[in-house]
């Protein structure tokens, strides 16, 4: 069985940090906390990265 990168049900906005702790089987708190750093520390670029993953990643 391989690993698709997929939105989570257990989504805030809209399940892209959430799929992606799926993915790597992290706490979503974690990785959630991760993006929100590194959106920080490299001048917000996080912000259109989230939304370019939000309109490719496909829904569960």
């Amino acid at each position: 069985m391989t690993k698709r990168l997929v939105k989570s049900k257990n989504k805030v906005i809209a399940g892209v940090c959430g799929g992606i702790a799926e993915y790597f089987g992290m706490d979503y708190t974690i990785a959630r906390l991760v993006y929100a750093l590194l959106t920080i520390f490299t001048a917000f670029a996080g912000i259109p990265i989230y939304i370019i993953l939000w309109i490719i990643m496909p829904d569960r």
